[in-house]
């Protein structure tokens, strides 16, 4: 073995019975405590390969890292505020374990392998989902040519169980009866309309007696006739009297937009001091989050088809599986 002016680059000569002469390079890896890593047998591109490998500069051509980069780069900010962050989370725990492999080393049995000892399971299903997203993008781009390894492959996830969980009228009465206006509002437009908090918090005053939207997560457009609804009239009314100058319907008390954080915030003390002021119901008040006011509306519909009318979902399985988790009503037969 003949060592180069190249620190830690390592060159390998064999000969052959015949005369033949076989020259390849290496990487030492062992001050790391691993091995040689191979630079190929072209002295040029192993320079190259050494360079970036003693100067620490990624090296992501041909890697999964390279499609990962240009995605978050593209296409992560396209998404909404949460979906953002959510993925941007997911894709720091993938970046990690599959950011350096080669697009052949990620198989069906590697991906269950980190299902496998994930210990947030449903996590890893989602961290592997943002992960298949990158991967047909990357085949937009000419990157890999392989299909996803899971392809047509069915039940190869970690099982998930939907939560079910049942905003009761003494639930939510508890935490409505220590909640502020601004919160009030909040939980009475989630009730009455189903809708997402985004939506809940951008929703525009209404305009000829609808109140218009657009969700946010799907961009399915929809309205409300504002005089159907005791609750939705009452707080129209209200909100027209403050004479606020933002446009949303939720607004602060002082007539501002409200942000997603301080409407948590508020939900969180009110259900702190909800906890406190009903002891019986503290564990299952703590187990209650804001978005589950969704489920309430869903539960407050006329049954299975209005709900998922009304949540906006393309079927009923669902909001079945997913939103209307009290069970159904049956009528005895005699």
């Amino acid at each position: 073995m003949k060592r180069s002016k190249y620190p830690r680059l390592r060159s390998h000569t064999r000969k052959g019975k015949s005369g033949q002469v076989w020259t390849w390079y290496t990487y030492d890896m062992r001050p790391e405590g691993g091995t040689e890593m191979s630079l190929g047998n072209d002295w040029n591109a192993a320079v190259e390969k050494w360079h970036k490998l003693h100067n620490h500069i990624p090296m992501t051509k041909g890697l999964v890292q390279e499609a990962i980069e240009r995605w978050r780069e593209a296409c992560l900010p396209e998404y909404k505020e949460k979906t953002r962050g959510d993925y941007a989370r997911q894709l720091a725990r993938i970046e990690a374990v599959f950011g350096q492999a080669a697009w052949h080393e990620i198989t069906l049995p590697a991906l269950c392998e980190y299902l496998a000892k994930r210990t947030a399971k449903t996590q890893g299903n989602r961290e592997l989902a943002v992960l298949s997203i990158i991967w047909n993008r990357a085949k937009l781009w000419g990157m890999t040519s392989l299909p996803w390894p899971p392809g047509t492959v069915k039940n190869w996830k970690n099982p998930e169980k939907a939560r079910a969980f049942e905003v009761t009228d003494d639930l939510f009465a508890a935490v409505y009866s220590k909640a502020d206006r601004v919160l009030r509002d909040a939980m009475d437009i989630a009730t009455a309309t189903g809708m997402r908090l985004t939506d809940v918090r951008t929703v525009a005053m209404p305009v000829d007696g609808k109140l218009r939207f657009r969700a946010g997560k799907t961009s399915k457009a929809a309205y409300f006739v504002v005089a159907e609804s005791p609750v939705l009239s009452a707080l129209v009314k209200r909100r027209e009297e403050m004479g606020a100058s933002s446009v949303t319907l939720l607004v602060t008390e002082r007539g501002l937009p409200v942000s997603a954080r301080r409407l948590r915030e508020r939900y969180d003390e009110a259900r702190s001091l909800a906890a406190e002021a009903f002891p019986q119901l503290a564990e299952q008040i703590g187990a209650m989050y804001l978005r589950d006011m969704r489920k309430r509306a869903a539960s407050l519909a006329g049954g299975l088809g209005e709900a998922s009318d009304l949540l906006q979902h393309s079927s009923t399985a669902l909001t079945g599986k997913h939103y209307v988790t009290g069970g159904v009503k049956l009528k005895a037969v005699r």
